[in-house]
């Protein structure tokens, strides 16, 4: 699929919940209706990724399948070059690799020390070297490589590296050593441009390209839009109880990502308190929630908030198709851009 113009390229995103085979229903969905890739995140604890995506390369011909993202403290950086080389052997190309420092609450239940800067800056350069076919003599604060190389063929010298990254130091690093960037779900419209500045400005002080940006967003598009924009809120509210901290005290990048969303610090904090009483979010969130997290309505609407995106910087948006029918939404939503 070629995007019309001022839209970007379109994924779709398999979310955690989904079991293994249906995972390969979606991939074949997605491929049958022109969509260029399909993501999978692997969070700590919940399924990993690698069979999947290798599961879904042997169940397509074209569709690209990016991991998206790995974490290093999980799999060291050793091995997710040996991981990576594995299906760029199945499916030479297609498969797109992406890293992430985790979720630190859940990295430091490990036993490990959460430093998310130094972990990427270390994590890079081993992956690097390592891909390109070449022994890795590397010392980083966090991980290193003495004298490592894989014991087969690399896959190719030029292998992209995204990165995923939110906080300005690690937007700062991905401009200055990532092939692209990785902007999380629960990021807003004006998060992104403001994202996409520190990355462009930072590749530009190191006298590289721009990096691919990707970003993941949940999508519900119906014909009846008052149905998809109740749909969003259950996806949000669900989304903001899960992954969003309690109370008020928030770290610095919450803090931002509120501010940019055009949503009061008071009033997202009274909505989360609600959700976490158990409050049906249709009940709680309102349409500032909506527009700031998600693209939900009419496929015009939907196509009229994607282009908000391509105008922020994004190359690529990856849709999440939540609920009971995400084959459905994904047709329908494929059937305006074909």
């Amino acid at each position: 699929m070629t995007p019309p113009a001022g839209l970007p390229r379109f994924g779709v995103r398999a979310h955690g919940g989904l079991r293994a085979r249906h995972c390969i229903d979606l991939a074949r969905a997605a491929e049958a209706h022109g969509f260029a890739s399909m993501w999978f995140a692997e969070n700590p604890f919940e399924r990993g990724v690698f069979p999947l995506i290798a599961a879904c390369l042997l169940a397509t011909q074209r569709i690209r399948a990016g991991i998206g993202i790995v974490n290093p403290y999980m799999r060291h950086p050793a091995q997710i070059a040996m991981d990576y080389a594995g299906l760029d052997e199945i499916a030479p190309g297609r498969a797109l690799l992406g890293i992430g420092s985790g979720i630190g609450a859940q990295i430091e239940r490990l036993g490990f020390r959460y430093r998310p800067v130094a972990a990427m800056d270390d994590a890079m350069q081993i992956l690097r070297g390592l891909l390109r076919g070449g022994a890795v003599h590397y010392r980083g604060p966090v991980f290193s490589a003495d004298d490592v190389a894989l014991r087969f063929e690399s896959p190719r010298g030029d292998v992209p590296i995204y990165m995923a990254a939110m906080g300005d130091r690690s937007l700062a690093l991905s401009g200055r050593i990532a092939d692209g960037l990785i902007v999380s779900n629960m990021c807003p419209l004006a998060y992104t441009q403001r994202a996409v500045g520190i990355v462009g400005e930072a590749a530009s002080q190191a006298r590289r390209t721009m990096p691919d940006i990707v970003q993941y967003v949940p999508c519900v598009v119906r014909a009846d839009r008052a149905e998809a924009r109740h749909a969003a809120k259950t996806e949000i509210g669900a989304m903001l109880a899960r992954f969003w901290p309690a109370g008020d005290d928030w770290p610095p990048l919450r803090e931002t990502i509120v501010r940019l969303a055009g949503i009061p610090k008071a009033e997202a904090v009274a909505a989360l308190d609600r959700l976490r009483r158990g409050e049906q979010a249709a009940a709680v969130l309102d349409d500032r929630f909506i527009d700031a997290f998600a693209i939900a309505g009419t496929v015009a609407d939907c196509l009229a908030a994607a282009t908000g995106y391509r105008h922020a910087g994004v190359n690529e948006l990856v849709l999440t198709f939540p609920g009971s029918q995400p084959e459905a939404d994904m047709a329908c939503f494929a059937s305006a851009i074909s």
